[in-house]
């Protein structure tokens, strides 16, 4: 341990990860005078919420519908399929009014109505009146939404005057005895110098895990590191068999399609040209929430009804639309689509196949953001000094199925609760209470054990088994079989990990090395995945099985908690969903058959 340098750092709260939620509690918790450092593994305008494209719902009824959070809240405890906590769906959709004006405030570009207002368009599972009609909520920036709110966010960070810690790769948490968030670990990319960091509260911010599949939207980026460190400390990820398919990735290359191609009037047809969601969602048809789009999509393909040669992919129109709109609206698919495809979208169909897009699943919490570590007795319990938000946490919101451009509500709205939780419970310049002795030790030498692996396997081709297994056995419908045959191969992959091999022994700059640490990140997430999706015996939102097809409110109307150990061997244990609400505003919404 005597090679690696260590560098001590003291600070009121520590985000980890710089994406939109990272950027949004950095902020906030700056504004309030706490001392605060953001480490992040890429440059901060390059995290993974640069790409989101749609828009952030909102119901601010720019566009004259009457719309109001109550409908908006409703369509997301439905596209939920009831697994969302109600309490902290009411939070987020209340809260998104104020939160989109507090964005725009910053000086988010977004796109206007002629009226100067911003504008907003419809999305899927997004409806007028407790699903009368398609509501227009989704306040967008052309269809560069994330790239928008994430820039501006990171110019207000640094006119606040936050610390980054900027291509910093988190090891791992600091707990003491008592089971206490006391700080994280990271290695400084650049030289390899270890950094310690002593905080108060520690927020993870870093994402999801979409690069656990081989067919996904994520950046190469996204290995969700924060949910791997929680287990490691630990604790218990939730929900984490609810991986959601998006309807419109490029056929072959995975890029996303925004759902407001569809929101501007797109819409996808088998090889008979038949407009086939009309079957799927009669009212909402098109716009239907995404994991009833992927569902029907699949459906149409195993059917015999995909477009090309190979009948195995289904087609995105836009060419009826006006190119004006297009070049206004949807500039960035334009390109994308130009790119990726060979296509111009003013005349030609997009080639498209569902792909992973989201991570339901996370580090569990309260509306709060305040980390869950449930025990038999108090299943609410709080991880002190822990706090996760965005994509990396399961609040729940997004339940069984995310509805769109609830990701970038999710972020901002979670982003400041973290801000104003850790603002009400942390005195600036409070002194630190010592750590253990051996703090940080085992980071280290884990570190070490992967830098220094002499194994006969590389990790890409580890990587490669991962993500070709999870695609096989974790996919758009699942059964017994390929569920319980997922098992035993994640099961393998994760033995195969004490053979990896690592060719680059140096600090500066060991993509190698990272890759590997990555890598390990990654396989107890989908080891998390695979087992609690085998066990869930039902049907729900995403978790969609052909031997279970319906959903089962009296077995199954719970969270997922599931460890894993060193070993990699797991324990589970189930939390009631939240059906209470958090005012007497709004009464809850009692589950019922979702259709659109």
């Amino acid at each position: 341990m005597e090679s690696y340098k260590v560098v001590e750092h003291s600070y009121d709260a520590v985000v980890v990860g710089a994406g939109g939620a990272g950027l949004r509690a950095t902020l906030g918790m700056t504004m309030a005078g706490l001392k605060t450092a953001c480490v992040t593994k890429v440059f901060p305008t390059r995290s993974h919420t640069v790409a989101a494209q749609g828009g952030i719902g909102a119901a601010l009824d720019n566009m004259g519908e009457d719309d109001n959070w109550k409908y908006h809240m409703y369509d997301t405890v439905k596209g939920a399929d009831w697994l969302g906590d109600q309490d902290a769906i009411e939070y987020m959709c209340r809260n998104a009014i104020p939160a989109v004006i507090e964005l725009e405030h910053y000086g988010v570009p977004f796109s206007r109505t002629e009226e100067g207002r911003i504008y907003q368009r419809p999305f899927g599972g997004h409806m007028l009146n407790f699903g009368e009609a398609p509501a227009k909520r989704a306040c967008a920036a052309a269809d560069r939404t994330g790239h928008a709110i994430l820039h501006t966010l990171y110019q207000q960070s640094l006119r606040g005057g936050a610390e980054f810690f900027i291509e910093y790769f988190g090891i791992d948490l600091i707990m003491d005895e008592e089971g206490a968030c006391r700080g994280v670990m990271a290695i400084d990319l650049e030289d390899g110098v270890i950094h310690k960091f002593r905080a108060h509260t520690v927020v993870l911010a870093t994402g999801g895990y979409g690069r656990a599949y081989f067919s996904c939207t994520s950046a190469h980026t996204c290995t969700g590191d924060g949910n791997a460190m929680a287990l490691r400390a630990g604790l218990p990820l939730q929900d984490m068999e609810f991986v959601q398919f998006h309807p419109t990735g490029v056929y072959g290359a995975g890029c996303l399609i925004t759902e407001g191609a569809r929101g501007e009037g797109g819409y996808v047809t088998n090889s008979e040209g038949e407009r086939f969601m009309e079957r799927y969602a009669p009212t909402a048809k098109d716009l239907a929430s995404r994991d009833v789009v992927s569902r029907a999509m699949t459906i149409e393909i195993n059917e015999g009804r995909g477009v090309g040669p190979d009948a195995d992919h289904i087609f995105l129109h836009l060419e009826h639309l006006d190119p004006a709109v297009l070049h206004q609206r949807l500039p960035g698919i334009s390109e994308t689509a130009k790119v990726f495809a060979g296509v111009d979208v003013t005349k030609q169909p997009i080639p498209i196949l569902p792909t992973v897009h989201y991570n339901m699943g996370g580090i569990p919490t309260n509306y709060h953001a305040e980390v869950l570590a449930p025990t038999a007795d108090d299943p609410d319990r709080v991880c002190p000094g822990l706090m996760a938000i965005g994509e990396a946490a399961c609040v729940s919101v997004h339940g069984a199925n995310r509805l769109g451009t609830n990701s970038l509500l999710d972020i901002v709205v979670f982003g400041r609760a973290a801000a104003l939780r850790a603002a009400e419970t942390i005195t600036p310049g409070a002194p630190h209470q010592p750590l253990p002795k051996d703090a940080g030790e085992n980071s280290i030498a884990r570190l070490d054990a992967m830098r220094h692996a002499k194994g006969s396997l590389k990790v890409a081709d580890v990587r490669d088994r991962l993500q070709r297994g999870m695609q096989k056995h974790a996919a758009v419908f699942r059964d017994e079989e390929i569920l319980s045959e997922g098992v035993k191969v994640m099961a393998e992959i994760a033995e195969s990990m004490s053979d990896i091999g690592i060719n680059d022994r140096s600090l500066i700059w060991n993509t190698d090395l990272v890759e590997g640490m990555e890598l390990e990140n990654l396989v107890g997430q989908a080891m998390v995945t695979i087992n609690s999706a085998h066990l869930r015996q039902e049907s729900r939102g995403a978790h969609a099985r052909e031997d279970f097809t319906e959903r089962d409110d009296e077995k199954w109307m719970k969270h997922s908690c599931m460890w894993l150990d060193e070993n990699y061997q797991n324990r589970v244990q189930y939390r009631d969903v939240q059906m209470n609400t958090l005012t007497d505003e709004v009464e809850s919404f009692p589950p019922k058959a979702r259709v659109y």
